[in-house]
Protein backbone atom coordinates (compact mmCIF):
# COMPACT_ATOMS: atom_id res chain seq x y z
CA UNK A 1 0.00 0.00 0.00
CA UNK A 2 2.86 2.38 0.74
CA UNK A 3 4.22 1.81 -2.75
CA UNK A 4 0.84 2.54 -4.32
CA UNK A 5 0.45 5.67 -2.19
CA UNK A 6 3.92 6.87 -3.16
CA UNK A 7 3.22 6.38 -6.85
CA UNK A 8 -0.13 8.15 -6.53
CA UNK A 9 1.61 11.11 -4.92
CA UNK A 10 4.12 11.11 -7.78
CA UNK A 11 1.28 11.30 -10.32
CA UNK A 12 -0.43 14.16 -8.49
CA UNK A 13 2.78 16.11 -7.94
CA UNK A 14 3.83 15.57 -11.54
CA UNK A 15 0.50 16.83 -12.82
CA UNK A 16 0.67 19.86 -10.55
CA UNK A 17 4.23 20.52 -11.68
CA UNK A 18 3.20 20.43 -15.33
CA UNK A 19 2.68 23.76 -17.06
CA UNK A 20 1.09 22.75 -20.36
CA UNK A 21 -2.58 21.70 -20.05
CA UNK A 22 -3.29 19.61 -23.13
CA UNK A 23 -2.25 16.19 -24.36
CA UNK A 24 -3.90 13.82 -26.82
CA UNK A 25 -2.35 10.38 -26.67
CA UNK A 26 -3.55 9.48 -30.17
CA UNK A 27 -3.20 12.84 -31.85
CA UNK A 28 -1.28 13.22 -35.08
CA UNK A 29 -1.01 17.00 -35.02
CA UNK A 30 1.18 18.45 -37.75
CA UNK A 31 4.13 20.15 -36.16
CA UNK A 32 6.62 22.74 -37.20
CA UNK A 33 9.97 21.52 -35.95
CA UNK A 34 12.64 23.79 -34.70
CA UNK A 35 15.94 22.47 -35.90
CA UNK A 36 19.20 23.55 -34.31
CA UNK A 37 21.68 25.04 -36.73
CA UNK A 38 24.94 23.25 -37.46
CA UNK A 39 26.90 25.35 -34.97
CA UNK A 40 24.72 24.28 -32.07
CA UNK A 41 24.46 20.56 -33.00
CA UNK A 42 27.77 19.72 -31.35
CA UNK A 43 26.66 21.36 -28.13
CA UNK A 44 23.29 19.57 -28.38
CA UNK A 45 24.95 16.19 -28.85
CA UNK A 46 27.34 16.68 -25.95
CA UNK A 47 24.56 17.77 -23.57
CA UNK A 48 22.26 14.84 -24.39
CA UNK A 49 24.76 12.04 -24.97
CA UNK A 50 24.28 10.68 -21.44
CA UNK A 51 20.54 10.32 -22.11
CA UNK A 52 21.26 8.21 -25.19
CA UNK A 53 23.68 5.96 -23.28
CA UNK A 54 21.22 5.33 -20.45
CA UNK A 55 18.45 4.91 -23.01
CA UNK A 56 20.28 2.06 -24.75
CA UNK A 57 20.94 0.40 -21.39
CA UNK A 58 17.33 0.66 -20.21
CA UNK A 59 15.99 -0.41 -23.62
CA UNK A 60 18.06 -3.59 -23.47
CA UNK A 61 16.79 -4.29 -19.94
CA UNK A 62 13.22 -3.71 -21.11
CA UNK A 63 13.77 -5.96 -24.15
CA UNK A 64 15.18 -8.56 -21.79
CA UNK A 65 12.00 -8.39 -19.70
CA UNK A 66 9.75 -8.52 -22.76
CA UNK A 67 11.61 -11.60 -24.00
CA UNK A 68 11.45 -13.32 -20.63
CA UNK A 69 7.73 -12.59 -20.28
CA UNK A 70 5.94 -12.01 -23.58
CA UNK A 71 7.95 -14.38 -25.77
CA UNK A 72 7.62 -17.06 -23.12
CA UNK A 73 3.85 -16.79 -23.58
CA UNK A 74 4.21 -17.71 -27.23
CA UNK A 75 6.05 -21.00 -26.67
CA UNK A 76 4.75 -21.82 -23.19
CA UNK A 77 2.11 -24.25 -24.45
CA UNK A 78 4.52 -25.98 -26.85
CA UNK A 79 7.02 -26.62 -24.05
CA UNK A 80 4.24 -27.56 -21.61
CA UNK A 81 2.86 -30.10 -24.09
CA UNK A 82 6.37 -31.60 -24.47
CA UNK A 83 6.41 -31.15 -28.26
CA UNK A 84 9.44 -28.87 -27.88
CA UNK A 85 12.21 -28.77 -25.33
CA UNK A 86 13.03 -25.43 -23.75
CA UNK A 87 16.23 -25.27 -25.78
CA UNK A 88 14.42 -25.96 -29.07
CA UNK A 89 11.78 -23.33 -28.25
CA UNK A 90 14.48 -20.75 -27.52
CA UNK A 91 16.27 -21.47 -30.83
CA UNK A 92 13.08 -21.18 -32.90
CA UNK A 93 11.94 -18.08 -31.01
CA UNK A 94 15.30 -16.35 -31.45
CA UNK A 95 15.15 -16.70 -35.24
CA UNK A 96 11.44 -15.88 -35.54
CA UNK A 97 11.52 -12.92 -33.14
CA UNK A 98 14.51 -11.25 -34.83
CA UNK A 99 13.01 -11.75 -38.30
CA UNK A 100 9.69 -10.39 -37.12
CA UNK A 101 11.28 -7.37 -35.48
CA UNK A 102 13.23 -6.49 -38.63
CA UNK A 103 10.44 -7.10 -41.14
CA UNK A 104 7.43 -5.91 -39.16
CA UNK A 105 8.73 -3.92 -36.20
CA UNK A 106 9.32 -0.61 -37.92
CA UNK A 107 5.62 0.15 -38.29
CA UNK A 108 4.59 -0.51 -34.71
CA UNK A 109 7.61 1.32 -33.35
CA UNK A 110 6.53 4.40 -35.33
CA UNK A 111 3.16 4.21 -33.56
CA UNK A 112 4.75 3.89 -30.13
CA UNK A 113 7.16 6.80 -30.54
CA UNK A 114 4.87 9.21 -32.44
CA UNK A 115 1.28 7.93 -32.25
CA UNK A 116 0.70 7.67 -28.51
CA UNK A 117 1.62 11.28 -27.80
CA UNK A 118 1.17 14.59 -29.53
CA UNK A 119 4.88 15.27 -29.83
CA UNK A 120 4.25 18.80 -31.12
CA UNK A 121 3.56 19.79 -27.52
CA UNK A 122 7.26 19.25 -26.87
CA UNK A 123 8.46 21.49 -29.69
CA UNK A 124 11.38 23.61 -28.44
CA UNK A 125 11.59 21.37 -25.35
CA UNK A 126 13.25 18.40 -27.04
CA UNK A 127 15.33 17.47 -24.01
CA UNK A 128 12.18 17.15 -21.91
CA UNK A 129 10.74 14.64 -24.38
CA UNK A 130 14.00 12.68 -24.29
CA UNK A 131 13.86 12.55 -20.49
CA UNK A 132 10.26 11.43 -20.75
CA UNK A 133 11.22 8.58 -23.08
CA UNK A 134 13.96 7.61 -20.62
CA UNK A 135 11.41 7.58 -17.78
CA UNK A 136 9.05 5.42 -19.86
CA UNK A 137 11.84 2.90 -20.51
CA UNK A 138 12.69 2.80 -16.81
CA UNK A 139 9.11 2.35 -15.61
CA UNK A 140 8.35 -0.39 -18.14
CA UNK A 141 11.60 -2.26 -17.46
CA UNK A 142 11.04 -2.32 -13.70
CA UNK A 143 7.53 -3.76 -13.86
CA UNK A 144 8.43 -6.31 -16.55
CA UNK A 145 11.26 -7.69 -14.44
CA UNK A 146 9.15 -7.77 -11.27
CA UNK A 147 6.27 -9.57 -13.01
CA UNK A 148 8.63 -12.09 -14.59
CA UNK A 149 10.28 -12.76 -11.24
CA UNK A 150 6.87 -13.71 -9.85
CA UNK A 151 6.09 -15.77 -12.99
CA UNK A 152 3.16 -13.52 -13.94
CA UNK A 153 2.47 -13.11 -17.69
CA UNK A 154 1.66 -9.45 -18.36
CA UNK A 155 1.05 -7.32 -21.44
CA UNK A 156 4.17 -5.59 -22.72
CA UNK A 157 1.97 -3.22 -24.68
CA UNK A 158 0.16 -2.08 -21.56
CA UNK A 159 3.42 -1.50 -19.69
CA UNK A 160 4.79 0.88 -22.32
CA UNK A 161 1.45 2.67 -22.76
CA UNK A 162 1.11 3.14 -19.01
CA UNK A 163 4.69 4.36 -18.67
CA UNK A 164 4.33 6.79 -21.59
CA UNK A 165 1.13 8.27 -20.21
CA UNK A 166 2.74 8.45 -16.76
CA UNK A 167 5.57 10.73 -17.82
CA UNK A 168 3.10 12.76 -19.89
CA UNK A 169 0.93 13.36 -16.84
CA UNK A 170 4.00 14.67 -15.08
CA UNK A 171 5.12 16.81 -18.02
CA UNK A 172 1.80 18.11 -19.37
CA UNK A 173 -0.87 17.50 -16.71
CA UNK A 174 -4.15 15.58 -16.35
CA UNK A 175 -6.14 17.40 -19.00
CA UNK A 176 -4.05 16.08 -21.83
CA UNK A 177 -5.01 12.40 -21.38
CA UNK A 178 -7.51 10.86 -23.75
CA UNK A 179 -9.57 8.91 -21.23
CA UNK A 180 -11.64 7.17 -23.91
CA UNK A 181 -8.47 5.47 -25.08
CA UNK A 182 -7.80 4.33 -21.53
CA UNK A 183 -11.35 3.00 -21.41
CA UNK A 184 -10.59 0.84 -24.43
CA UNK A 185 -7.42 -0.44 -22.78
CA UNK A 186 -9.34 -1.36 -19.62
CA UNK A 187 -12.00 -3.08 -21.73
CA UNK A 188 -9.27 -5.09 -23.45
CA UNK A 189 -8.37 -6.69 -20.11
CA UNK A 190 -11.70 -8.51 -20.33
CA UNK A 191 -12.33 -8.62 -24.08
CA UNK A 192 -8.99 -10.22 -24.98
CA UNK A 193 -9.10 -13.35 -22.78
CA UNK A 194 -12.84 -13.92 -23.22
CA UNK A 195 -12.84 -13.68 -27.03
CA UNK A 196 -9.73 -15.81 -27.38
CA UNK A 197 -10.92 -18.31 -24.78
CA UNK A 198 -14.27 -18.76 -26.50
CA UNK A 199 -12.56 -19.20 -29.87
CA UNK A 200 -10.06 -21.79 -28.59
CA UNK A 201 -12.73 -23.54 -26.54
CA UNK A 202 -15.00 -23.96 -29.58
CA UNK A 203 -12.12 -25.33 -31.66
CA UNK A 204 -11.14 -27.76 -28.89
CA UNK A 205 -14.70 -29.00 -28.37
CA UNK A 206 -15.00 -29.61 -32.11
CA UNK A 207 -11.74 -31.57 -32.23
CA UNK A 208 -12.73 -33.47 -29.11
CA UNK A 209 -16.10 -34.46 -30.57
CA UNK A 210 -14.95 -35.45 -34.04
CA UNK A 211 -11.46 -36.83 -33.30
CA UNK A 212 -10.25 -37.12 -29.73
CA UNK A 213 -13.21 -39.02 -28.25
CA UNK A 214 -13.25 -41.61 -30.99
CA UNK A 215 -12.15 -45.11 -30.02
CA UNK A 216 -9.74 -45.03 -32.97
CA UNK A 217 -8.95 -41.34 -33.53
CA UNK A 218 -6.23 -41.85 -36.13
CA UNK A 219 -8.36 -42.06 -39.28
CA UNK A 220 -10.74 -39.19 -38.38
CA UNK A 221 -7.68 -37.14 -37.51
CA UNK A 222 -5.97 -37.91 -40.80
CA UNK A 223 -9.12 -36.98 -42.73
CA UNK A 224 -9.25 -33.62 -40.93
CA UNK A 225 -5.53 -32.95 -41.23
CA UNK A 226 -5.60 -31.19 -44.66
CA UNK A 227 -8.31 -28.80 -43.50
CA UNK A 228 -6.51 -28.07 -40.23
CA UNK A 229 -3.20 -27.35 -41.96
CA UNK A 230 -4.92 -25.26 -44.63
CA UNK A 231 -6.81 -23.17 -42.09
CA UNK A 232 -3.68 -22.69 -39.97
CA UNK A 233 -1.64 -21.42 -42.92
CA UNK A 234 -4.53 -19.27 -44.16
CA UNK A 235 -4.83 -17.43 -40.84
CA UNK A 236 -1.11 -16.90 -40.38
CA UNK A 237 -0.34 -15.92 -43.98
CA UNK A 238 -3.13 -13.34 -44.00
CA UNK A 239 -1.86 -11.85 -40.73
CA UNK A 240 1.58 -11.37 -42.30
CA UNK A 241 0.62 -10.30 -45.84
CA UNK A 242 -2.20 -7.89 -45.00
CA UNK A 243 -0.67 -4.46 -44.40
CA UNK A 244 2.66 -6.25 -44.08
CA UNK A 245 6.30 -5.20 -44.20
CA UNK A 246 7.28 -2.52 -46.70
CA UNK A 247 10.67 -4.18 -47.01
CA UNK A 248 8.92 -7.06 -48.81
CA UNK A 249 6.45 -4.71 -50.61
CA UNK A 250 3.53 -6.36 -48.81
CA UNK A 251 2.14 -2.95 -47.88
CA UNK A 252 1.28 -2.43 -51.56
CA UNK A 253 -1.09 -5.44 -51.62
CA UNK A 254 -4.78 -4.45 -51.15
CA UNK A 255 -6.91 -6.21 -48.53
CA UNK A 256 -8.67 -8.37 -51.10
CA UNK A 257 -5.31 -9.34 -52.54
CA UNK A 258 -4.19 -10.49 -49.09
CA UNK A 259 -7.31 -12.65 -48.83
CA UNK A 260 -6.65 -14.19 -52.25
CA UNK A 261 -3.03 -14.94 -51.35
CA UNK A 262 -4.01 -16.44 -47.99
CA UNK A 263 -6.78 -18.61 -49.48
CA UNK A 264 -4.51 -19.85 -52.26
CA UNK A 265 -1.75 -20.73 -49.81
CA UNK A 266 -4.26 -22.48 -47.54
CA UNK A 267 -5.76 -24.47 -50.43
CA UNK A 268 -2.38 -25.50 -51.85
CA UNK A 269 -1.25 -26.50 -48.36
CA UNK A 270 -4.35 -28.66 -47.89
CA UNK A 271 -3.76 -30.42 -51.23
CA UNK A 272 -0.09 -31.00 -50.42
CA UNK A 273 -0.93 -32.39 -46.98
CA UNK A 274 -3.57 -34.72 -48.44
CA UNK A 275 -1.26 -36.08 -51.14
CA UNK A 276 2.01 -36.34 -49.23
CA UNK A 277 1.74 -35.70 -45.49
CA UNK A 278 -1.31 -37.86 -44.71
CA UNK A 279 0.12 -41.10 -46.20
CA UNK A 280 3.43 -40.45 -44.50
CA UNK A 281 1.80 -39.70 -41.15
CA UNK A 282 -0.39 -42.79 -41.39
CA UNK A 283 2.61 -45.00 -42.07
CA UNK A 284 4.74 -43.44 -39.34
CA UNK A 285 2.04 -43.57 -36.66
CA UNK A 286 1.09 -47.17 -37.49
CA UNK A 287 4.75 -48.14 -37.26
CA UNK A 288 5.01 -46.41 -33.89
CA UNK A 289 1.91 -48.17 -32.56
CA UNK A 290 3.12 -51.56 -33.81
CA UNK A 291 6.50 -50.98 -32.22
CA UNK A 292 4.92 -50.16 -28.87
CA UNK A 293 2.63 -53.17 -29.09
CA UNK A 294 5.61 -55.52 -29.43
CA UNK A 295 7.34 -54.21 -26.33
CA UNK A 296 6.94 -55.83 -22.96
CA UNK A 297 4.03 -54.71 -20.85
CA UNK A 298 4.86 -51.70 -18.75
CA UNK A 299 5.75 -52.87 -15.29
CA UNK A 300 6.85 -50.96 -12.23
CA UNK A 301 8.35 -53.00 -9.38
CA UNK A 302 9.05 -51.91 -5.86
CA UNK A 303 10.82 -54.12 -3.30
CA UNK A 304 11.05 -52.99 0.28
CA UNK A 305 12.42 -54.98 3.23
CA UNK A 306 12.12 -53.84 6.81
CA UNK A 307 15.31 -53.75 8.82
CA UNK A 308 14.31 -56.55 11.15
CA UNK A 309 13.11 -58.81 8.34
CA UNK A 310 15.79 -58.07 5.79
CA UNK A 311 16.98 -61.69 5.85
CA UNK A 312 13.59 -63.22 5.22
CA UNK A 313 12.93 -64.65 1.78
CA UNK A 314 11.15 -62.57 -0.81
CA UNK A 315 7.42 -62.74 -0.27
CA UNK A 316 4.95 -63.39 -3.08
CA UNK A 317 4.18 -60.48 -5.34
CA UNK A 318 0.88 -58.76 -5.83
CA UNK A 319 -0.33 -57.37 -9.12
CA UNK A 320 -2.87 -54.78 -10.08
CA UNK A 321 -3.86 -54.55 -13.71
CA UNK A 322 -5.33 -51.62 -15.56
CA UNK A 323 -7.08 -52.95 -18.66
CA UNK A 324 -7.85 -50.49 -21.41
CA UNK A 325 -9.79 -51.10 -24.57
CA UNK A 326 -7.47 -51.86 -27.41
CA UNK A 327 -4.38 -51.31 -25.27
CA UNK A 328 -2.18 -53.83 -23.59
CA UNK A 329 -2.81 -53.97 -19.84
CA UNK A 330 -0.50 -52.02 -17.56
CA UNK A 331 0.64 -53.99 -14.53
CA UNK A 332 1.80 -52.61 -11.22
CA UNK A 333 3.76 -55.19 -9.22
CA UNK A 334 4.51 -54.73 -5.55
CA UNK A 335 6.71 -57.19 -3.72
CA UNK A 336 5.65 -57.72 -0.13
CA UNK A 337 3.07 -59.22 2.17
CA UNK A 338 0.27 -57.58 4.05
CA UNK A 339 1.70 -58.36 7.45
CA UNK A 340 5.49 -58.46 7.77
CA UNK A 341 7.65 -56.61 5.29
CA UNK A 342 5.56 -55.71 2.23
CA UNK A 343 5.23 -51.97 1.86
CA UNK A 344 4.26 -49.48 -0.78
CA UNK A 345 5.89 -46.05 -0.54
CA UNK A 346 3.66 -43.01 -0.33
CA UNK A 347 5.32 -41.62 -3.47
CA UNK A 348 3.40 -44.16 -5.55
CA UNK A 349 0.10 -42.67 -4.52
CA UNK A 350 -0.07 -40.29 -7.47
CA UNK A 351 0.59 -43.14 -9.89
CA UNK A 352 -2.19 -45.20 -8.34
CA UNK A 353 -4.61 -42.28 -8.43
CA UNK A 354 -3.77 -41.60 -12.08
CA UNK A 355 -4.74 -45.21 -12.79
CA UNK A 356 -8.03 -44.92 -10.96
CA UNK A 357 -6.98 -46.88 -7.89
CA UNK A 358 -8.21 -45.93 -4.45
CA UNK A 359 -5.04 -45.32 -2.52
CA UNK A 360 -6.48 -43.80 0.62
CA UNK A 361 -9.03 -46.14 2.17
CA UNK A 362 -7.54 -49.02 4.16
CA UNK A 363 -10.93 -50.68 4.44
CA UNK A 364 -11.50 -50.93 0.71
CA UNK A 365 -10.30 -53.54 -1.76
CA UNK A 366 -7.46 -51.28 -2.75
CA UNK A 367 -4.04 -50.30 -1.56
CA UNK A 368 -3.85 -48.30 1.66
CA UNK A 369 -1.64 -45.29 1.04
CA UNK A 370 -1.70 -42.48 3.55
CA UNK A 371 -1.39 -38.81 2.78
CA UNK A 372 1.78 -38.50 4.82
CA UNK A 373 4.78 -39.14 2.62
CA UNK A 374 6.94 -39.78 5.67
CA UNK A 375 4.92 -42.86 6.59
CA UNK A 376 5.19 -46.26 4.93
CA UNK A 377 1.69 -47.69 4.58
CA UNK A 378 0.93 -51.38 4.53
CA UNK A 379 -0.68 -53.32 1.71
CA UNK A 380 -4.03 -54.42 3.01
CA UNK A 381 -5.22 -56.82 0.35
CA UNK A 382 -4.14 -59.16 -2.40
CA UNK A 383 -7.14 -58.47 -4.59
CA UNK A 384 -6.70 -57.30 -8.17
CA UNK A 385 -8.75 -54.36 -9.31
CA UNK A 386 -9.69 -54.07 -13.00
CA UNK A 387 -10.57 -50.65 -14.38
CA UNK A 388 -12.16 -49.99 -17.75
CA UNK A 389 -11.16 -47.26 -20.20
CA UNK A 390 -14.37 -45.37 -19.45
CA UNK A 391 -13.40 -45.09 -15.79
CA UNK A 392 -9.93 -43.93 -16.72
CA UNK A 393 -11.24 -41.25 -19.03
CA UNK A 394 -13.27 -39.74 -16.21
CA UNK A 395 -10.22 -39.15 -14.03
CA UNK A 396 -9.21 -35.51 -13.95
CA UNK A 397 -5.58 -36.37 -13.58
CA UNK A 398 -5.39 -38.16 -16.91
CA UNK A 399 -3.70 -35.57 -19.07
CA UNK A 400 -1.58 -37.77 -21.29
CA UNK A 401 -2.51 -38.12 -24.93
CA UNK A 402 -2.55 -41.21 -27.08
CA UNK A 403 0.48 -41.50 -29.35
CA UNK A 404 -1.52 -41.25 -32.57
CA UNK A 405 -3.16 -38.01 -31.43
CA UNK A 406 0.15 -36.58 -30.29
CA UNK A 407 1.68 -37.42 -33.66
CA UNK A 408 -1.11 -35.62 -35.50
CA UNK A 409 -0.97 -32.34 -33.58
CA UNK A 410 2.64 -31.91 -32.44
CA UNK A 411 3.98 -30.32 -35.62
CA UNK A 412 0.85 -28.21 -36.02
CA UNK A 413 1.42 -26.72 -32.61
CA UNK A 414 5.06 -25.96 -33.41
CA UNK A 415 4.08 -24.37 -36.74
CA UNK A 416 1.47 -22.12 -35.17
CA UNK A 417 3.78 -21.09 -32.32
CA UNK A 418 6.50 -20.18 -34.84
CA UNK A 419 4.12 -17.94 -36.78
CA UNK A 420 3.00 -16.41 -33.49
CA UNK A 421 6.61 -15.72 -32.52
CA UNK A 422 7.24 -14.02 -35.87
CA UNK A 423 4.20 -11.78 -35.43
CA UNK A 424 5.16 -11.13 -31.82
CA UNK A 425 8.63 -9.98 -32.85
CA UNK A 426 7.08 -7.49 -35.22
CA UNK A 427 4.59 -6.18 -32.69
CA UNK A 428 6.22 -6.26 -29.29
CA UNK A 429 9.74 -5.27 -30.27
CA UNK A 430 8.26 -1.77 -30.36
CA UNK A 431 7.57 -2.00 -26.63
CA UNK A 432 11.31 -2.26 -26.02
CA UNK A 433 12.80 0.01 -28.66
CA UNK A 434 10.00 2.46 -29.56
CA UNK A 435 11.12 5.02 -26.93
CA UNK A 436 14.75 4.28 -27.79
CA UNK A 437 14.10 5.09 -31.46
CA UNK A 438 12.46 8.34 -30.34
CA UNK A 439 15.55 9.15 -28.28
CA UNK A 440 17.87 8.41 -31.18
CA UNK A 441 15.80 10.39 -33.71
CA UNK A 442 15.62 13.46 -31.47
CA UNK A 443 19.33 13.17 -30.69
CA UNK A 444 20.39 12.96 -34.35
CA UNK A 445 17.87 15.49 -35.72
CA UNK A 446 17.66 17.89 -32.79
CA UNK A 447 13.89 17.97 -33.29
CA UNK A 448 10.79 16.26 -31.90
CA UNK A 449 9.55 15.70 -35.47
CA UNK A 450 11.42 12.35 -35.70
CA UNK A 451 11.20 12.31 -39.48
CA UNK A 452 13.95 9.76 -40.06
CA UNK A 453 12.90 6.13 -40.64
CA UNK A 454 13.40 3.49 -37.97
CA UNK A 455 17.04 2.36 -38.09
CA UNK A 456 17.48 -1.33 -38.86
CA UNK A 457 20.29 -1.78 -36.34
CA UNK A 458 18.07 -0.59 -33.48
CA UNK A 459 15.42 -3.13 -34.48
CA UNK A 460 18.13 -5.81 -34.40
CA UNK A 461 19.24 -4.49 -31.01
CA UNK A 462 15.72 -4.91 -29.68
CA UNK A 463 15.40 -8.38 -31.16
CA UNK A 464 18.70 -9.36 -29.55
CA UNK A 465 17.57 -8.15 -26.12
CA UNK A 466 14.30 -10.04 -26.44
CA UNK A 467 16.15 -13.25 -27.37
CA UNK A 468 18.59 -12.93 -24.45
CA UNK A 469 15.68 -12.47 -22.04
CA UNK A 470 14.01 -15.61 -23.33
CA UNK A 471 17.17 -17.71 -23.01
CA UNK A 472 18.08 -16.48 -19.54
CA UNK A 473 14.73 -16.12 -17.78
CA UNK A 474 11.98 -17.30 -20.11
CA UNK A 475 11.50 -20.61 -18.33
CA UNK A 476 9.68 -18.87 -15.47
CA UNK A 477 6.66 -17.66 -17.44
CA UNK A 478 6.83 -20.71 -19.74
CA UNK A 479 6.18 -22.83 -16.66
CA UNK A 480 3.19 -20.68 -15.70
CA UNK A 481 1.58 -20.81 -19.16
CA UNK A 482 2.50 -24.38 -20.10
CA UNK A 483 2.33 -26.25 -16.81
CA UNK A 484 1.06 -24.39 -13.75
CA UNK A 485 -2.14 -22.82 -15.07
CA UNK A 486 -3.42 -26.05 -16.61
CA UNK A 487 -2.04 -29.22 -18.14
CA UNK A 488 -1.37 -28.79 -21.87
CA UNK A 489 -1.28 -31.61 -24.45
CA UNK A 490 -0.43 -31.32 -28.17
CA UNK A 491 -4.09 -31.22 -29.24
CA UNK A 492 -5.15 -28.69 -26.61
CA UNK A 493 -1.93 -26.71 -27.19
CA UNK A 494 -2.74 -26.44 -30.90
CA UNK A 495 -6.25 -25.15 -30.20
CA UNK A 496 -4.80 -22.59 -27.77
CA UNK A 497 -2.28 -21.37 -30.37
CA UNK A 498 -4.64 -21.18 -33.33
CA UNK A 499 -7.53 -19.73 -31.30
CA UNK A 500 -5.46 -16.93 -29.80
CA UNK A 501 -3.77 -16.17 -33.15
CA UNK A 502 -7.10 -15.96 -34.95
CA UNK A 503 -8.53 -13.72 -32.23
CA UNK A 504 -5.57 -11.33 -32.35
CA UNK A 505 -5.87 -11.15 -36.14
CA UNK A 506 -9.62 -10.55 -36.09
CA UNK A 507 -9.47 -7.94 -33.34
CA UNK A 508 -6.59 -6.02 -34.90
CA UNK A 509 -8.36 -5.81 -38.24
CA UNK A 510 -11.61 -4.44 -36.76
CA UNK A 511 -9.78 -2.01 -34.48
CA UNK A 512 -10.27 -3.61 -31.05
CA UNK A 513 -7.41 -2.96 -28.62
CA UNK A 514 -6.21 -6.41 -27.65
CA UNK A 515 -3.28 -8.05 -25.89
CA UNK A 516 -1.56 -11.18 -27.18
CA UNK A 517 -0.67 -12.13 -23.61
CA UNK A 518 -4.26 -11.82 -22.45
CA UNK A 519 -5.44 -13.82 -25.43
CA UNK A 520 -3.02 -16.66 -24.73
CA UNK A 521 -3.92 -16.84 -21.04
CA UNK A 522 -7.64 -16.74 -21.84
CA UNK A 523 -7.27 -19.60 -24.31
CA UNK A 524 -5.27 -21.67 -21.83
CA UNK A 525 -7.94 -21.22 -19.13
CA UNK A 526 -10.95 -21.89 -21.38
CA UNK A 527 -9.42 -24.98 -22.99
CA UNK A 528 -8.27 -26.29 -19.61
CA UNK A 529 -11.78 -25.78 -18.28
CA UNK A 530 -13.38 -27.48 -21.30
CA UNK A 531 -10.95 -30.40 -21.04
CA UNK A 532 -10.96 -31.08 -17.32
CA UNK A 533 -13.82 -29.04 -15.80
CA UNK A 534 -13.13 -26.41 -13.11
CA UNK A 535 -10.59 -28.58 -11.32
CA UNK A 536 -8.38 -28.56 -14.40
CA UNK A 537 -7.42 -24.88 -13.93
CA UNK A 538 -5.43 -23.29 -11.14
CA UNK A 539 -7.89 -20.51 -10.37
CA UNK A 540 -5.75 -19.01 -7.62
CA UNK A 541 -2.90 -18.52 -10.09
CA UNK A 542 -5.32 -17.10 -12.67
CA UNK A 543 -6.58 -14.61 -10.07
CA UNK A 544 -3.02 -13.43 -9.44
CA UNK A 545 -2.46 -13.02 -13.18
CA UNK A 546 -5.62 -10.91 -13.55
CA UNK A 547 -4.53 -8.72 -10.63
CA UNK A 548 -1.18 -8.19 -12.36
CA UNK A 549 -3.04 -7.16 -15.53
CA UNK A 550 -5.19 -4.64 -13.69
CA UNK A 551 -2.31 -2.93 -11.89
CA UNK A 552 0.04 -2.85 -14.92
CA UNK A 553 -1.07 0.47 -16.41
CA UNK A 554 -1.43 2.48 -13.18
CA UNK A 555 1.73 0.99 -11.68
CA UNK A 556 3.95 1.67 -14.68
CA UNK A 557 2.37 5.11 -15.02
CA UNK A 558 3.22 5.86 -11.39
CA UNK A 559 6.82 4.66 -11.69
CA UNK A 560 7.35 6.61 -14.91
CA UNK A 561 5.79 9.75 -13.42
CA UNK A 562 8.05 9.49 -10.37
CA UNK A 563 11.13 9.15 -12.56
CA UNK A 564 10.02 12.04 -14.75
CA UNK A 565 9.47 14.21 -11.68
CA UNK A 566 13.00 13.46 -10.53
CA UNK A 567 14.42 14.17 -14.00
CA UNK A 568 12.61 17.50 -14.30
CA UNK A 569 13.82 18.69 -10.92
CA UNK A 570 17.39 17.51 -11.53
CA UNK A 571 18.01 18.32 -15.21
CA UNK A 572 15.50 20.95 -16.39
Amino acid sequence: MRVVALLSVALVMGAAYADTPSLDIISTTTLVPSLPDSSSMAEWHSSTLWIIIFGFILAFILAFGVGANDVANVFGTSVGAKVLTLRQACIIATVAEILGSVLLGYKVSDTVRKGILDVSLYNNTEKELMLGSLAALGGSAMWNLVATFFKLPISGTHTIVGATVGFSLCARGFHGVNWSTFGKIVASWFVSPVLSGIMSGIIYLGLNHFILKKEKPLEPGLRALPFIYGFTLLVNVFSIVHDGPAMLKFDLIPWWGSIVVAVCVGFLTAVFVQLFIVPRQRKAIHAQLDNEATKQENEVKFTFDSAENSRSPSPPSQELSVIEKGISPTTYTFSGTTESNGYIPAETKSSLLASGLDATSPSSNSLGVTHNSSQVPLVHTNQVKVISMEELSDKKDIDTERPEVKGLFSFLQILTATFGSFAHGGNDVSNAIGPLIALWAIYTEGSVAQRSPTPLYILLYGGLGISVGLWVWGRRVIQTIGEDLTKVTPSSGFTIEIGSAFTVLLASKIGLPISTTHCKVGSVVFVGWAKSSRQGVDWKLFRNIVIAWVVTVPLTAGISALLMLIFRIAFL
